[in-house]
């Protein structure tokens, strides 16, 4: 049965080592620039739930600190 690896004494443009001499490999493959298909419009508003999120946080921290005057003053 045959060796299925090649000869590299006849391998042709291979050099000692196994490199090959520049000009003897194919050019690297064309790239593509930019995008296939249109990225999609992205909303320039704020969501109802972070409007949400910022208004309970806010109330929240006016509470925390509606209760730390409250201290400072009753001391």
């Amino acid at each position: 049965m045959a060796s299925m690896d090649p000869d590299p004494t006849r391998t042709p443009d291979l050099e000692a080592g196994g490199g090959v001499p520049p000009g003897s490999t194919p050019p690297e493959s064309g790239q593509i620039s930019g995008l296939s298909a249109p990225e999609p419009r992205t909303r320039h508003r704020f969501p109802p739930t972070g409007v949400a999120a910022v208004a309970v946080t806010v109330l929240i921290v006016a509470l925390f600190v509606a209760g730390a005057v409250a201290i400072l003053f009753s001391l």
